[in-house]
């Protein structure tokens, strides 16, 4: 497993790790705080789900690991098949499907970290990655946040990388005026694929 970057945190120092492979993964566990809370249950809480991931053609799983445990992480990947940005094709576009950090180690700057680490995908400025956050899937309870307020940090966490609130009318995304849609444009991406992609986001599919 290859360090990509360190991170000193009042826990210890942890290890971030980019493009996490099937047998790194393996050879950790999820830390025990990830799982269910009050009001709130993690997107992974077991190792299987991320290597099942990581066997995917095109994915960066990050991970932050304190001695064997996965404290956080990320995953940047392709939109799944159901999905209407896939539409637009292969190595077009990719998705933010993941950045969850223990309780514990949130406000250390391990989150910005994360997002660094899934932006170093080889790729990143021929692709529009987007994210899209709901208010159902955040840990309000845990924050002590409105779905208005954890909106709020979500932006200011993915702004600095590029990314800005775009419009949709995606339903799951419209369900809630709290939930979020963010996209990042790479440099070298096509006018063409821009103009698709506007498009998209209104349920218009290109040719």
């Amino acid at each position: 497993m290859k360090e990509w970057n360190t991170l000193d945190t009042p826990a210890g120092r942890l290890s971030v790790v980019t493009f996490a492979s099937f047998e790194d993964i393996s050879r950790l566990r999820f830390d025990p705080e990830f799982g269910e809370h009050t009001g709130f249950r993690s997107l992974y809480t077991r190792g299987e789900s991320l290597m099942m991931r990581s066997c995917e053609e095109e994915v960066n799983v990050v991970l932050a690991v304190h001695d064997t445990n996965i404290v956080g992480f990320g995953l940047l990947a392709c939109p799944d098949p159901d999905q209407r940005w896939a539409r637009l094709g292969p190595r077009k576009v990719m998705e933010v499907k993941a950045i969850e950090v223990v309780r514990s180690l949130r406000k250390t700057g391990l989150a910005k970290v994360l997002v660094e680490g899934m932006l170093t995908y080889p790729e990143v400025e021929k692709r529009i990655l987007y994210l899209v956050g709901y208010t159902w899937v955040w840990d309000l309870t845990g924050a002590r946040l409105t779905g208005s307020q954890y909106r709020q940090i979500m932006i200011r966490l993915f702004e600095p990388f590029g990314f800005s609130e775009c419009k949709t009318n995606e339903p799951n995304v419209c369900l809630d005026p709290d939930n979020l849609f963010m996209c990042r444009t790479g440099k070298n991406v096509s006018d063409s694929l821009k103009e698709d992609f506007k498009w998209l986001s209104f349920g218009v599919y290109p040719h």
